[in-house]
């Protein structure tokens, strides 16, 4: 079941690497997409206006042309009566339809079969006399079909306006298409092509990310007190796993050591119960390291910008668990011996931020309104206890439909307090005066040596422990030490 698991869990993270570099590439087309057909559009756009100008500018041209050919003193009825011999011919010679308006809108002539407009709307004329170009681009619509509509003045030989040059104008953009069409099919075969060497990269990625990683927490998860293990033989494929790897190989070669020094002790009943006590402590550090494993493999992803920071604090976390279980088997002695250290001063609120970022239930809460409180004991004796306690409060919710625990560190009278609550089964009446007990338990399975380790260490350093309970609300941890005075 567990190698089932294992594997699982590796193609569930190649997969989430495929997903997410797959999304990036789609992502990418998309936005070249977006990018690049407005820019066809526009460029369409600005072509067709700029063509609807050339031929504008040919007629104005030609019309002009006549002017100056013109033998006969120029006036309006004049150039009225030769314009309308000369109208087709033109359009024939620019390949175009026009009409020519009067100023006052009036259509005078026209080479369109059918006539869009005898008669200018005021607003055409209006806008066109404000003009400083003396000339207007409008967007018609005939039989829901949108054309261009080019609107100027036209003026005589001595630059006096005579008529309103209309030239409508239907866009053709086959050709435009097509060159979309074409550039979107050769990007998506780049795409496809890009997209095949993710998956090959996304693999091998995966592969390199995960062996090592699901190698040590194999040997974390086989690790016994009771018997030699073996060290962990992989090549480093990076300085943060080769720290991690060297730490576990010291631990492995203490509790060797230990459980060689203890096969030749004949006190073999102290044997037993110090074998327990330190197997159920090991297994403490072995729950939230194998969880932070699994966390990390969880929501690993390649493209997070913060991966290298998340890496060092999830190594950090590790190494800090396995330096737990190497105080341990320092102390390999007896039950009482175990906590027996010199105690430092710490920052209190540091160290129990540090101990809960091991569990990664979302239901725990840590709150104070202090940011340095010192007091004198050792750094991972504090994390010991705090891991065991709020272990024990998750346990105690696994039935909770709600579960909730909160951790707070108050200033009272010179005594820093911690209170870790949770809202689970609660202990009962008959069970709170051997809560403390070290060979008590109420699980079906473990030594129950957890809460009696706690206490001893607790008042080693001159503190003291308490709770309260009830059976429909929960139970609340009290742990008192002094402030920490020079």
């Amino acid at each position: 079941m567990i190698k089932k698991f294992n594997i699982k869990r590796q193609i569930s993270i190649r997969f989430r690497i495929f997903i997410a570099m797959t999304f990036l590439l789609i992502i990418a087309f998309g936005g070249i997409a977006i990018v690049t057909i407005p820019q066809f559009k526009n460029q369409s756009s600005q072509y067709h206006e700029q063509r609807l100008e050339r031929k504008k500018a040919q007629l104005k041209r030609s019309i002009s042309y006549i002017f100056q050919e013109t033998k006969y003193n120029i006036n309006k009825s004049i150039l009225d009566s030769i314009f309308s011999e000369k109208i087709f011919e033109i359009a024939d010679v620019q390949n175009v339809d026009f009409s020519i308006y009067s100023l006052d809108g009036i259509l005078l002539n026209t080479t369109l079969i059918d006539s869009f407009n005898n008669k200018l709307d005021a607003s055409v004329i209006k806008e066109l006399k404000k003009s400083k170009e003396l000339s207007i681009i409008q967007i018609n619509t005939i039989e829901n079909v949108k054309y261009r509509s080019s609107y100027s003045i036209v003026l005589d030989n001595h630059s006096n306006p005579i008529w309103i040059l209309n030239l409508p104008y239907f866009d053709d953009d086959k050709l435009n298409t097509y060159e979309l069409k074409s550039f979107i099919i050769v990007l998506g075969q780049v795409y496809f092509f890009l997209l095949i060497i993710a998956i090959i990269f996304s693999y091998l990625i995966s592969v390199y990310i995960t062996k090592s990683l699901s190698e040590i927490g194999k040997k974390i998860k086989q690790t016994r007190l009771h018997k030699t293990n073996t060290k962990i033989q992989i090549k480093a494929r990076s300085k943060e796993v080769n720290i991690l790897v060297e730490s576990y190989n010291k631990m492995v070669e203490k509790l060797n050591e230990s459980v060689e020094q203890l096969s030749k002790s004949n006190k073999e009943q102290a044997w037993r119960e110090m074998a327990k006590q330190v197997a159920h402590e090991i297994k403490n550090p072995l729950t939230p390291m194998r969880l932070s494993v699994q966390s990390f493999q969880k929501n690993f992803d390649i493209n997070d910008s913060t991966i290298n920071e998340k890496l060092d604090e999830f190594i950090k976390t590790l190494i800090q668990q396995i330096d737990t279980m190497s105080t341990i088997a320092s102390a390999f002695s007896n039950f009482a011996e175990m906590p027996a250290q010199e105690g430092g001063k710490i920052n209190i609120i540091e160290i129990t931020r540090l101990a809960l970022k091991i569990f990664k239930e979302k239901h725990i809460t840590f709150n104070s309104e202090h940011k340095d409180l010192q007091v004198s004991i050792d750094r991972t004796q504090m994390i010991r206890i705090i891991t065991n306690l709020i272990k024990n409060a998750i346990e105690a919710c696994d039935l909770v439909e709600d579960p909730l625990i909160e951790v707070t560190i108050v200033l009272r009278n010179k005594n820093v307090l911690i209170y870790i609550k949770d809202n689970g089964v609660g202990i009962s009446d008959d069970l709170r005066d051997k809560i403390f007990e070290p060979k008590f338990t109420t699980k079906t399975s473990g030594m129950g040596l957890g809460l009696g380790m706690v206490k001893n260490l607790v008042n080693s350093y001159s503190g003291k422990i308490s709770f309260k309970s009830n059976t429909s609300q929960g139970t609340t941890f009290k742990i008192l030490f002094p402030i920490y005075s020079k």
